[in-house]
Order: structure tokens, then C-alpha cells, then sequence
């Protein structure tokens, strides 16, 4: 049902190298880029893209959003969490269960948003 989420960014291109790594190795690749704006995805499935929010105002990290990225296997949650860290993003949740099937993991980019990767089973 989701057909795309964006993430506020001031700096496009510092937000274009931290996401065109995590893309790839979810099997992702930018779909759409305009001056202010860019999306991921992989075909099929929904995008995320980052923004320099319209209204000319700075971006903004809201309080309770998060966007989550559907991966594979855990091994996939594993390698996405690391390689987030890696280009300097913040871990908000090391991989691992919660509950019985969704293993999860937590980060913000270098902007502060919050994302989860996670996997079903």
C-alpha cells in the first residue's frame, strides 16, 4: 500500500552517500533525482527517497517516525545495521528478535531520521 517515504535532509548530497550504499545492498538503485530530491527502490516495491523540504524551512526529525526497510533474511538486517554505522549513521538498536519471527534493527542517518531493517520469520 505504501508507495513511498521521505526523509528531510539540508544536505543532498552528504544524504545521497549515505543511502546509495544501503540501497545497493538491498538490491535497490535511485529511481527518481531532481535538484531537491531523491528516491531509491527496487522494482516492484516501494521507494524512500530524502528531501530539502519545500516550504524552504530547515528538515526536521519527527518525534515517533521512522521508516523500515523490508530485508531478506537476518543476515541482510545484520549487514544493512553495520554498514549504517559504518558511513555514520547512529545504532538506535543493535539486530537482533523482538518477539517470536521479527528480527530488527535500528538506525538514524546522518540527518537523524530513524529507520528499521527488519525481517518476518
Amino acid at each position: 500500500m505504501i508507495g513511498y517515504v521521505t526523509l528531510g535532509t539540508q544536505d543532498l548530497k552528504r544524504a545521497a552517500s549515505f543511502y546509495d550504499p544501503i540501497a545497493a545492498e538491498m538490491g535497490g538503485k535511485r529511481v527518481m533525482e531532481y535538484e531537491k530530491f531523491i528516491a531509491w527502490g527496487a522494482k516492484g516495491g516501494a521507494m524512500i527517497g530524502v528531501i530539502i523540504p519545500f516550504d524552504g524551512k530547515p528538515a526536521t526529525v519527527g518525534n515517533g517516525v521512522m521508516a523500515a526497510l523490508a530485508a531478506k533474511d537476518r543476515a541482510q538486517v545484520d549487514r544493512v545495521h553495520a554498514l549504517a554505522l559504518s558511513l555514520g549513521g547512529k545504532d538506535e538498536g543493535k539486530p537482533g528478535l523482538r518477539g517470536d519471527t521479527f528480527y530488527g534493527a535500528y538506525f538514524r542517518d546522518l540527518d537523524g531520521n530513524k529507520l528499521a531493517v527488519y525481517h518476518i520469520g
